[in-house]
């Protein structure tokens, strides 16, 4: 039923964030964390100015084209989205005051507001939040495959627009909350500098007389928003460092408020420079066994060889090796903010080589077998020499292509290998996680190997059967699709002035939850 694949950029760039994440220093891992300081307080006051240290450029300030993820702080600035995302993952209202669905799921109605105008005075109408959407479909953004399933957008009346889908999507709700539910002024749409100069009806307006292109970021306060409970400074100014030696002397010279970590390592002296952590655990890492129908490599279509694989490996020494201890050990990739987690599956497959070992041996590989995969320099050469060493271990040995950062996910995705190991992101929600890793068509199911029963539970998972996502995530750990070592933190840091919330789904906190401490 699944027909969909996001986009490979966002995923590069997502793969590429977390691969620099390290080693990361002690800090709590619940999803809804805050950094305060120490001070205890999370009240808000209007301040001044916030400056935040990003690791990412604008791609484009056009909604259509918009990135989300590291860019997410940009357009939240100067965009508003039809639907809001709590940072636990529920969905309020923003732009739409009240939304419903048809009985077939087939068509989402929202009722907006009738009071927001634009940065350039136009209003916001059900007409132009429908153009938006389809302009978004059918954009360069990267995640424009989020919108696949729109059919049509229609205005109902002046505020009222509906969303009419070729098949059901339990993730629209979702994607309205992103950057696929971003407005912008329809007077912006076909100018020659709607990548450079944003028209929305956020609480900023971008100051382009200060703002240096991929450097620096200005952002003032829009005196006419419609919302200004979430307007928390006069000014915003979000400055790009893209080099992790550059980002700790700014937070270790007090220039950032709030800061992007790309290299977990330093966070001992940014806490040292007396700012604290917020975090959550974006991402899972391992191994995925793509080659489940055995294409490539005969012995990964053997369920018993992916469960010796999955053995072999000593979780609790690999998350000491390559992060120092800062994660949590799992075998499963759903997260635990999902319904469909089970901690029992986090035990399924404990360190034991000769469970292994025997595990090969029933299924004809007593004297081992060979496995191709691929690596990166843009990766610690330690973590795959462990991996190698691990699987030796037990008579499975592993065969490196040595590839360039820039081939390694193309390689990869386009199924030129029967296993790899990878940082991959835990999604909102467990559709958009099957979507993204499980289903036949998604992107990293990179052989494209369909499993009837797997189709079938994300089928039910589309017609809002949640219990399906349970059921999918015992199946797929039972079949050790996946080997998955531990959680990753992702880790921004905030000074003693500031306070934020980590965000279910997202690298950066959304920029309405940081806030002045009082």
């Amino acid at each position: 039923m699944f027909s969909k694949k996001r986009a490979l950029v966002a995923t590069t760039a997502a793969f590429a964030v977390a691969a620099l994440a390290g080693c990361s220093g002690g800090s709590s891992s619940d999803p809804t964390t805050s950094g305060d300081g120490g001070t205890g307080s999370g009240d808000a006051v209007r301040g001044e100015l916030l400056t935040l240290g990003v690791i990412s450029q604008v791609t484009s300030f056009a909604a259509a084209n918009s990135n989300w993820a590291n860019e997410s702080p940009m357009m939240q600035a100067v965009y508003d989205s039809l639907l809001k995302m709590e940072p636990d993952g529920t969905i309020v209202a923003n732009l739409a005051t009240d939304w419903s669905w048809s009985e077939d799921r087939l068509t989402l109605t929202l009722d907006l507001r009738d009071d927001v105008t634009f940065s350039d005075g136009q209003a916001l109408t059900a007409d132009v939040a429908a153009q938006n959407v389809l302009r978004f479909r059918d954009g360069t953004s990267p995640n424009a495959s989020n919108l696949g399933r729109v059919a049509d957008a229609t205005a109902v009346d002046e505020d009222t627009v509906a969303i009419t889908l070729s098949e059901p999507d339990p993730a629209l709700e979702t994607y309205l909350t992103q950057n696929a539910g971003l407005q912008e002024s329809p007077a912006a749409f076909d100018t020659a500098d709607v990548d450079t100069i944003p028209v929305g009806s956020g609480a900023y307006v971008l100051n382009t007389g200060e703002t240096v292109a991929g450097t620096s970021y200005v952002f003032d306060a829009n005196a006419d928003y419609w919302n200004p409970e979430d307007q928390h400074y006069d000014k915003i100014v979000m400055n790009v460092y893209s080099d992790t030696t550059a980002m700790l002397n700014a937070v270790q010279g007090g220039q950032v408020n709030i800061a992007g970590v790309a290299d977990n390592t330093q966070l001992e002296q940014m806490y040292a420079a007396g700012y604290s952590d917020v975090s959550n655990e974006l991402d899972w890492t391992g191994l995925i066994l793509g080659d489940r129908g055995g294409v490539l490599n005969p012995a990964l279509g053997d369920a018993k060889v992916r469960q010796a694989i999955a053995y072999a490996f000593d979780r609790d020494a690999i998350l000491q090796a390559f992060v120092a201890g800062n994660g949590t050990v799992t075998g499963q990739i759903f997260p635990t903010y999902s319904p469909s987690f089970d901690a029992a599956l986090d035990e399924r497959y404990p360190y034991d080589p000769e469970m292994s070992k025997q595990l090969l041996q029933e299924a004809g590989y007593a004297s081992g077998l060979e496995i191709s995969m691929p690596k990166t320099s843009g990766l610690p050469e330690a973590w795959f020499t462990l991996i190698q060493q691990q699987l030796a271990d037990v008579g499975i040995t592993v065969v490196y292509d040595d590839l360039p950062i820039t081939d390694f996910i193309g390689d990869m995705v386009a199924g030129k290998y029967p296993a790899t190991y990878m940082i991959l992101q835990q999604d909102p929600t467990d559709w958009q996680l099957a979507s993204f890793q499980i289903a036949a068509a998604s992107t990293f199911n990179f052989n494209h190997y369909e499993d009837p029963t797997v189709e079938g539970l994300i089928g039910d998972l589309q017609v809002g059967d949640e219990a399906a996502g349970a059921e999918l995530n015992q199946y797929l750990v039972e079949q050790a699709w996946f080997v998955p070592f531990y959680r990753v933190l992702n880790v921004k840091v905030v000074d003693a002035n500031t306070t934020a919330e980590a965000q279910v789904g997202n690298t950066w906190p959304y920029l309405w939850t940081i806030k002045p401490v009082a």
